[in-house]
């Protein structure tokens, strides 16, 4: 095994673990919400996440990317003086812009309500979701610290911390201003971010205080340092955040776009604006997060990766780059495709089991299919942020994106279709994004695709899972009918269907080849145990 691949992989599982527990949380929120607010209030509280994210963008400049790859970059030239001058460097600059964007939103808070939302009852939600700008802000320079030194541990416990605090606060907020209208309780809702955003901020001002005397103190035994001037740092972490921005504006944008067409093009389909807002609500808060769900151990490795490839790139370690790339993106198809086919067959009954909502099944059928090309273009992202052609994946969504609204635009407007053609836009644009990406990362690294480990084996074992999935759902179904309520029949026909439905894809993995037994002893903590266990089993398949 290469050096330095189990650490990378180390720390891709923690940010991934710690991810999905918060992604549980927030699902567990999302329930509650949609319970107490309705298709309606979903919609509405939705309404400012587009404008939230995308001023969100604009404030951190993609420069806590930047951040993590030049200080990655200086200690693995055991520059620690530099690495602290960069720090401090885009602390400030941060602070500044999320100053900045934070009071643009609440003062254009009525105008984007007008302009791009068109429903002025998004003007609450709007307002108190605009703070959460300047906290998250500045926590995003403290993760990019943390990152730039390859330890994802402080920025996985403010991401539990932040959704914890979020998620109390929303709920609070939301019962207590719900009799004053449902425009209200949006805005109760959307005042959690802050809530979060601070909190999160604030565990990492403590860990930071102490991680920084201890690379003070190597900083004090350097025996040379040769400052660049602060106007060359400056320009280096523009020149690399900016195209790192323009890519994070662009899915952002998209949501705009979705946010300004899906609605129009819902009544221009013969739905009216209450029945428009429901869908949407149904489209974007109900399916949406769902499908978001798996994309978390996608985003955790790409922000490993962003650090771990900028390291092997300085020191020109190719053959290190192709081995991480290779990990990586073999981990993404690995735990997309069966997460994307879990939940197109299970659509209906997990809306259902966390929203009581049936017709929000229709979105998620068409949505889960973006499941596999958005954690695809996110992990390969990192891939080629960390070889420092972040203009590359920008690029790549921009034309998937092109891809992405002429689709919604004509489909959304199909009556049959509705938010089922905009869903399925999503797959289309995302597809495109992602296998431009992959041919880059091929490009740039010299990494040959194993179809056979990447399409075949995996392709194989999911269709073994689905089959399964769809006896023991009916199974279950049939058994219980005579002793469950139909609430709780359900719920546990899904929970079936899904344990068995992991246990027997992970049995076809093995069994077919396509996870050897180097790969599952990488796995931190549970990787070894898991691996003697298989051996036990003879769950190997022999060479």
């Amino acid at each position: 095994m290469i050096a330095g691949s189990t650490a990378f992989v180390k720390g891709a599982a923690i940010l991934a673990i710690t991810g999905l527990v918060a992604r549980g949380i927030g699902a567990i929120f999302r329930i509650v919400l949609a319970a107490i607010l309705g298709d309606e209030g979903i919609g509405l509280f939705m309404y400012a996440y587009p404008i939230y994210s995308t001023l969100l963008v604009l404030s951190t400049a993609g420069i806590p990317v930047a951040l993590s790859k030049i200080m990655a970059e200086k200690i693995a030239l055991y520059d620690y003086r530099e690495a602290l001058r960069v720090f401090k460097v885009a602390f400030l600059i941060l602070t500044l812009s999320g100053l900045a964007i934070t009071v643009i939103m609440m003062v254009g808070a009525e105008l984007f309500a007008k302009m791009i939302v068109r429903d002025m009852q998004a003007l609450y939600p709007l307002l108190a979701i605009s703070p959460a700008i300047f906290f998250v802000t500045i926590m995003a320079a403290l993760r990019g610290f943390f990152q730039g030194q390859q330890n994802m541990t402080p920025t996985a416990a403010s991401q539990m911390l932040e959704q914890l605090v979020r998620v109390v606060f929303s709920i609070a907020m939301v019962l207590l201003l719900l009799p004053a209208g449902l425009e209200y309780a949006a805005a109760g809702a959307s005042s959690g971010a802050a809530a979060g955003g601070l909190a999160g901020f604030m565990l990492l001002a403590v860990l930071y205080k102490y991680r920084r005397r201890n690379l003070q103190d190597l900083a004090l035994q350097q025996k040379s340092h040769h400052p660049a001037r602060i106007q060359t740092i400056i320009s280096r972490l523009f020149r690399l955040a900016i195209p790192v921005t323009v890519g994070g504006l662009i899915i952002p944008l998209i949501s705009l776009i979705d946010l300004a067409v899906v609605p129009r093009q819902l009544q221009a389909a013969g739905f009216d604006l209450e029945t428009g807002r429901a869908l949407y609500g149904q489209l974007t808060g109900m399916a949406s997060p769902i499908v978001y769900f798996p994309n978390v151990v996608a985003l955790a490795l790409s922000i490993s990766l962003v650090p771990a490839i900028s390291e092997a790139h300085t020191l020109s370690q190719e053959l290190l780059i192709r081995h991480r790339s290779a990990i990586a993106i073999k981990l993404t198809v690995l735990f997309s495709v069966p997460a994307a086919c879990g939940l197109f067959l299970l659509a209906e009954p997990i809306t259902i089991l966390l929203y009581n909502n049936v017709e929000a099944g229709y979105a998620l059928a068409y949505m889960a299919w973006s499941v596999i090309p958005l954690c695809l273009y996110v992990s390969t992202t990192g891939i080629l942020q960390g070889l420092g052609k972040p203009i590359l994946p920008a690029l790549n969504m921009f034309y998937g994106g092109i891809v992405k609204t002429i689709l919604a635009w004509f489909l959304t407007a199909i009556p049959v279709l509705n938010v089922g053609g905009a869903a399925l836009a999503t797959v289309v644009g995302l597809t495109v994004a992602a296998a431009f990406n992959l041919l880059h990362v091929a490009r740039n690294t010299g990494l040959r695709m194993n179809w056979r480990e990447l399409v075949i084996l995996p392709g194989l074992a999911v269709l073994v899972m689905a089959g399964f999935v769809v006896i023991i759902y009916n199974i279950v179904d049939n058994i219980g009918a005579s002793y469950l309520s139909p609430g709780m029949l359900n719920g546990a026909a899904t929970f079936s269907a899904i344990i068995m439905g992991i246990i027997i894809y992970v049995l076809s993995l093995f069994l077919s080849g396509a996870l050897s037994k180097e790969e599952l002893q990488m796995m931190p903590v549970l990787g070894r145990p898991l691996s003697s266990l298989a051996e036990r089993l003879k769950l190997f398949r022999s060479s």
